[in-house]
């Protein structure tokens, strides 16, 4: 390992200690660790530049501005209070409703735009029933990273697993849909179990909601009916971007656009709906994260680990598996499947479709459910964390790990058993 990869490796840890302590706000912590890098000759400026995923960037600038926009119609408070005595105000029914529609979202839609529509209105269901709104968010963030890694389309790393493998939509179903759908159902009732102290409801509150006519929350019928428009036309352009050849952020982009012109919103007004803070973090840790990338670091960790294995299909699945998901919860899961993917498939060129295969679901269940690891592990966790802390709910690093750690743990293992069972 040459000494600027060592320097790299120093300066992540020093920022990625940094986040977990708190201190200092992580965007900044950030600025100066991706500084840092330029600083001393690391990586170039315009090679840090060309690791910004802008299809991460883009698709959260234009899903802020449209949640937002479609937020002051009250269609949010309304889906809430809809939801709370559709189940009689039960909030561990609704904790494991929320739960599953979460995941199953996050399968057809990306993680970012399902967190985004999800926890306003989970933050407003735990509001009315005055319960802990942690389990909601918390759960949520667990179940958009399991739910996306079922299909080709449910997170990034699988749509260029999926290219270089050469694996349909319907592969992934049928190889993934069955394990993630098992990890749904457990962890859904894991969560119940686990947060149950914490959602109790007095009688008083139950017969107060169920009272409450939830079409008087609807502030604006007109600017709804806009919204809802807007919104259905991207969701659908969403499950059909691939057809249309067009990312999901130009889609989010120019559905924010167009709502933003049709509700007559001023481009001030439009401006404060992003998260300014939380955009340039994301930009800032690409930026880190690409300076690991073009040091060396993450290519000989990984040309390490699979010469350790010899070309064996079997142990290669595994170490890929447990690899990916515990690194997936420290770097970015994009880089990280980028600089496998050649290395894959030069160890196995002399093997056939159906001995890969295993490899590559490997591949895709570890980086995926790896992203549960951390608060920094994927960018749906970011969001929800940065979206709790913006209504005042305390949700650090460290308590997010007390849960994180032992779920993404249960969640690789449950994975690299059905590896093991099924495929070998």
């Amino acid at each position: 390992m040459t000494n600027h990869a060592i320097i790299a490796i120093v300066i992540f840890l020093i920022v990625y200690g940094a986040i977990i302590i708190e201190k200092v706000h992580k965007t900044l912590i950030s600025l100066l660790g991706i500084c840092a890098f330029l600083f001393l000759h690391l990586i170039p400026f315009e090679e840090s530049v060309s690791h910004i995923d802008m299809n991460v960037i883009f698709l959260l600038i234009g899903m802020m501005i449209l949640v937002n926009i479609t937020h002051q119609s009250g269609v949010f408070e309304y889906i809430a209070l809809w939801s709370a005595k559709k189940v009689k105000a039960d909030p561990k029914k609704l904790l494991g409703i929320l739960f599953v529609i979460t995941a199953l979202f996050s399968a057809f839609l990306d993680n970012v735009t399902t967190v985004l529509l999800i926890g306003p209105v989970s933050l407003l269901i735990a509001s009315q029933l005055k319960v802990d709104p942690r389990p909601f968010l918390l759960t949520e963030i667990f179940a958009s990273n399991i739910g996306g890694t079922a299909t080709l389309i449910g997170d990034p790393p699988n749509i260029m697993i999926g290219s270089a493998a050469n694996l349909t939509f319907i592969d992934f179903l049928i190889n993934l849909g069955p394990l993630i759908l098992f990890q749904i159902l457990l962890f859904m009732l894991i969560f119940i179990f686990i947060f149950r102290g914490k959602l109790r409801v007095s009688n008083i509150d139950r017969v107060r909601i169920m009272d409450i006519d939830e079409k008087k929350l609807i502030k604006d019928k007109l600017l709804l009916k806009k919204s809802l428009t807007v919104l259905a036309a991207v969701v659908i352009a969403f499950l059909f971007h691939g057809l249309l050849k067009v990312e999901a952020s130009v889609v989010a982009l120019c559905g924010s656009g167009v709502l933003a012109i049709w509700t007559k919103t001023e481009p001030e007004e439009v401006l404060k709906t992003i998260e300014w803070a939380t955009i340039l973090f994301f930009i800032f840790l690409f930026m880190i994260v690409g300076g690991l990338v073009y040091t060396g670091v993450v290519k000989t960790t990984a040309e390490a680990i699979l010469n350790h294995t010899a070309g064996n299909i079997r142990l290669t699945s595994g170490y890929i598996l447990w690899f990916t998901g515990i690194a997936s919860g420290i770097l970015d899961n994009i880089p990280l499947v980028a600089t496998f993917i050649p290395i894959i498939k030069l160890i196995t060129a002399h093997s056939v479709a159906s001995q890969v295969a295993p490899v590559w679901w490997s591949l895709a269940l570890g980086a995926c459910l790896g992203g549960n690891g951390t608060v920094i592990g994927a960018s749906a966790n970011v969001i929800m964390i940065d979206f709790a802390k913006r209504n005042n709910i305390a949700i650090n690093f460290l308590s997010f790990l007390k849960y994180s750690v032992p779920i993404t743990l249960l969640s690789l293992f449950i994975s690299y058993i059905y590896i093991m069972v099924f495929y070998f």
